[in-house]
């Protein structure tokens, strides 16, 4: 083996290493999922082999490797990488943007926007541009940012009622995101959103009306009415692209009948 073959087996095993014990799964339990043997995972995680591109991929599919980090493997590998990364504005992308648009305005009038690995606003409806309306023109620069424009004190969190809630919500969702993928823009972010002041009064008096929510809703007021939505977030299955792979589609479904009522005569 040459000298560049052990640097890259080498780099390679401490990725893999690093990856299943991030997902705590054992040599001996990689190895049944993927059909190899504990001591050919111990050689590869060594250096002392040096794996075939598909074995690689197969392991990195065992792991829940993110796309873009299978990308990493392969190069530590010694490979090309075997996911493109294309643009969201490239032609060949025009038929996923057509279905996405058109997906945002069938949900109106309740809100909906997609955002990329760093939640970075993509595109949104017109039901998030009402709840966004009183939010001053920085937090609305390109690009704009999910978590920056809830959790800022000049943002959402003030007429967020239980933001104390809903914070602690986002922020876990951030850290699992980060254990996932372990993006550094992403950890970046969420030392910026997780160091924003609570706005004054924040967690004072209650935090919702008392009702049998199905699942923790974000209250917050808008315009003296007060609007109540649960979140549920959508990916591609089986994407083939780094940037497809990083989206995600969140919609708000309003968890009151009020809440549903007041956005259709407000957007719809």
């Amino acid at each position: 083996m040459t000298a560049a073959a052990r640097k890259n087996t080498s780099e390679l095993g401490t990725l893999l290493r690093g990856w299943r014990e991030r997902r705590r799964v054992s040599q001996l339990e990689l190895a049944s999922r993927a059909d190899s043997s504990a001591r050919h995972i111990s050689f590869v995680e060594t250096g002392r082999s040096r794996p075939s591109e598909d074995f690689v991929l197969r392991l990195a599919e065992h792991l829940d490797v993110p796309m873009r980090e299978r990308n990493a493997l392969l190069l530590a590998a010694g490979y090309a990488p075997r996911f493109k990364e294309t643009p969201l504005d490239d032609p060949s992308l025009g038929v996923l943007r057509e279905g996405l648009e058109t997906l945002l305005r069938g949900y109106e009038p309740y809100p909906a926007f997609i955002v990329d690995a760093t939640f970075n606003v993509i595109a949104a409806n017109n039901g998030i541009a009402l709840l966004m309306s009183a939010a001053p023109a920085h937090l609305l620069t390109e690009p704009l940012n999910a978590m920056r424009l809830t959790l800022h004190p000049e943002g959402l969190a003030p007429r967020i009622r239980n933001l104390r809630e809903w914070r602690g919500h986002l922020l876990t969702q951030m850290e699992q995101q980060i254990a996932l993928t372990r993006s550094e823009p992403l950890r970046e972010l969420y030392e910026e959103v997780s160091a924003y002041p609570l706005p004054p009064g924040a967690g004072d008096g209650p935090v919702a009306p008392v009702l049998p929510y199905f699942a923790l809703p974000m209250v917050i007021e808008h315009e003296g009415h007060v609007l109540s939505f649960v979140s549920s977030i959508s990916t591609f299955n089986t994407p083939l692209d780094v940037t497809v792979a990083e989206l995600a589609v969140e919609t708000l479904l309003p968890a009151d009948p009020a809440t549903a009522k007041y956005l259709q005569s407000a957007v719809g």
